[in-house]
């Protein structure tokens, strides 16, 4: 079913603006207006529309929503002689529950999407069963940086890239991979035998070969499906001649509209290059609307985001995926949820304080943990099940119990502070904690440290001279406390762990709202405090101009 607020998407179609556009915002509807009068209509015009998606990473709830999108978009049609697309940029799938990874190889073929390209999640599982996973695929997997040993069974299923036709136009797709997918990715042995350019300056000129290859057959309009992040795709836009669009991912910007130097850039041959980006966790997806000339020179263009949530949950995929997942079991009910923080990386996140009070409680601990992106999903009002919980915290990871002192959690969490306030994102995140208090700048100085005993005594700690004899009891998982990019960094305390699970967090957060068994308030409550002190930080002259 489809909500009432997505049919005023259709009732008022405004023309594709010319290129090229300057529009921080785009208020237009998600759909342009293509002229149906074929006699206005250049006949060496072709006009296309492509649904895109990127890092949906496993919310099979969103998936569902993002299903009754894809029918809307493939039961509207503007007119005739419109090529329509649907390419997935990576991160469909995430984390190491088989599956849900299973429910996202469904989902892409239930959604028709032509093409995926490999992102860092869909190799969460080791590649034999990644493979096993996709066998029933209907879209094409690419990977161009990619050259799978003869041995890796992915070899198989992998292309560099394909050209799809569609009303007998061709266009050249190409899939990228991320570079620095090793560094994603929870076990690396999963990736043996991939063999992945990981230097992206030798990327750049493989991937003007593929598009030379393409355009030799005739292909004169080409598409990249990037998993590379933003910043390299812009690399591409400004050196690769022949790439028109990039369906970008990976670094979870979300690109509205179409902006010169943000979102559109101009090639070395003079040819706008245009980068899309729908954001994170499939709450939004996108709709590109270009016309290109017969020389496959895009002459207009018009890109929209849809809201993923406004949509209801396609019945029928929900029925399909509860047969893959299992019927999900009530567990208790949300009185209030505060609205998900805008900077989930760099501030205190009450979804996460949740679910780090229910790890200290549950599993007796002085002290919880978790990194800020492990949290993929939010708490919402009225009744939560077990389908809900792993959506929030998605990764399947193994809880633990290890001790730590309190020198190595006052050098995490700083570490933590400086690495990700150094990022304009605030990427890979701050330190979510339950037992521990702290304040520090958004130039990144952690100030203040205390710690919170389970009758609410507060003792504060010397940041500047911690203890390495004192030792607290910390709840987290394997992925926390082993990554130093993401968390704790503390591998060797995990090696002598004193308790290991085999399930996620999401049982222990069912249990603790069973065990409440009372409406639960998910709301901050200050225990990260963030202090702005980028305004003392200002030159002189800037300050006074400010003033």
């Amino acid at each position: 079913m489809i909500n009432s607020v997505n049919q005023n998407i259709y009732n008022h179609f405004n023309s594709m603006p010319q290129y090229p556009v300057q529009n921080k915002t785009n208020k237009s509807p998600v759909w342009a207006n293509f002229k149906t009068n074929r006699q206005q209509t250049d006949k060496d015009t072709t006009k296309a529309s492509i649904f895109y998606i990127n890092d949906v990473h496993g919310q099979n709830i969103r998936m569902e929503r993002l299903l009754n999108a894809v029918n809307q978009f493939d039961t509207f049609t503007p007119s005739a002689d419109v090529d329509k697309m649907k390419f997935a940029s990576g991160d469909i799938m995430l984390g190491e529950d088989i599956k849900h990874l299973q429910v996202g190889n469904k989902f892409l073929n239930l959604g028709g999407f032509m093409a995926n390209v490999l992102g860092n999640h869909e190799c969460d599982e080791p590649t034999p069963e990644f493979v096993n996973i996709i066998k029933d695929k209907t879209y094409r997997l690419l990977g161009l940086n990619l050259n799978p040993t003869p041995d890796n069974p992915l070899r198989k299923y992998i292309e560099k890239s394909y050209i799809q036709e569609v009303n007998g136009n061709k266009y050249g797709v190409i899939g990228l991979v991320p570079t620095d997918l090793a560094a994603h990715v929870k076990v690396q042995e999963h990736i043996p035998g991939l063999n992945i350019e990981t230097d992206f300056d030798k990327v750049l000129p493989e991937l003007q070969q593929e598009v030379d290859k393409l355009r030799e057959q005739g292909i004169n309009k080409i598409i990249v499906l990037s998993h590379s992040g933003y910043r390299h795709d812009v690399q591409i836009a400004k050196n690769v001649t022949g790439v028109d669009i990039i369906l970008g991912a990976h670094t979870h910007n979300l690109l509205e509209g179409i902006e010169k130097d943000v979102n559109l850039f101009t090639s070395k041959a003079g040819e706008p290059v245009i980068i899309t980006q729908a954001g994170r966790d499939g709450k939004n997806f996108g709709i590109l609307n270009v016309e290109f000339n017969k020389d496959g020179v895009i002459t207009k263009a018009q890109n929209n985001l849809g809201v993923t949530d406004t949509y209801g949950r396609n019945l029928v995929a929900r029925d399909i995926f509860e047969k893959i997942l299992g019927k999900p079991e009530r567990v208790g009910v949300i009185k209030s949820a505060e609205k998900y923080p805008q900077d989930a990386y760099g501030s205190e996140n009450p979804h996460c304080d949740l679910i780090v009070d229910a790890l200290r409680k549950e599993l007796g601990t002085d002290i919880a943990v978790m990194n800020s992106a492990n949290i993929r999903g939010q708490f919402e009002q009225g009744g939560i099940d077990t389908r809900d919980l792993a959506i929030i915290s998605p990764f399947a990871n193994k809880v633990a119990v290890v001790e730590a002192s309190e020198a190595e959690l006052v050098n995490a969490i700083r570490n933590r502070i400086k690495t990700s306030m150094a990022s304009k994102s605030h990427r890979p995140g701050i330190v979510q904690v339950s037992g521990l208090k702290y304040k520090f700048t958004k130039s990144g100085e952690l100030l203040s440290m205390t710690f919170v005993d389970k009758e609410g005594k507060e003792t504060p700690i010397d940041i500047n001279n911690p203890r390495t004899d004192k030792m607290y009891t910390v709840a987290s998982d394997d992925y926390c406390i082993n990554s130093e990019e993401m968390g704790l960094g503390l591998p060797h305390r995990y090696a002598k762990a004193l308790k290991k699970f085999d399930h996620d967090k999401d049982v222990v957060v069912g249990n603790y709202i069973k065990h409440e068994n009372q409406p639960l308030e998910v709301k901050s409550d200050g225990r990260i405090e963030v202090i702005d002190d980028t305004a003392e930080k200002q030159p002189e002259s800037e300050t006074k101009a400010a003033a």
